[in-house]
């Protein structure tokens, strides 16, 4: 059983900054890419920012320059420091992993329970 735990949410003014980290315990073998979502009420979930086990990022347009994902040396915790926040990040956001139980099985996807950030205008 593989778990994602995400911490760092809140409420936070326009213009101010909240850091989410999310960690991975349980019996996995290797993480590949882990990454950030989010949703927004009414809302299709989407990509936030991505960080591969080589530490290539991706980020959502909306997001470039503001927002910088990262991993720790265990490639076990990712992180995401949220600065210049605006009331439209406002959303739940999921902690996602993709990684192996054992060498050689397959590649499964794993998610956080969600945490909700809040930016008041």
């Amino acid at each position: 059983q593989v778990q994602l735990v995400e911490s760092g949410g809140g409420l936070v003014q326009a213009g101010g900054s909240l850091r989410l980290s999310c960690a991975a315990s349980g019996s996995i073998f290797s993480i590949n890419a882990m990454g950030w979502y989010r949703q927004a009420p009414g809302k299709q979930r989407e990509l936030v920012a991505s960080i591969t086990s080589g530490g290539s990022t991706n980020y959502a347009d909306s997001v470039k320059g503001r927002f910088t994902i990262s991993r720790d040396s265990a490639k076990i915790t990712v992180n995401l420091q949220m600065n210049s926040l605006k009331p439209e990040d406002t959303a739940v956001y999921y902690c996602n992993a993709a990684g192996v139980v054992a060498p050689r099985a397959p590649l499964n996807e794993y998610w956080g329970q969600g945490t909700q950030v809040t930016v008041s205008s």
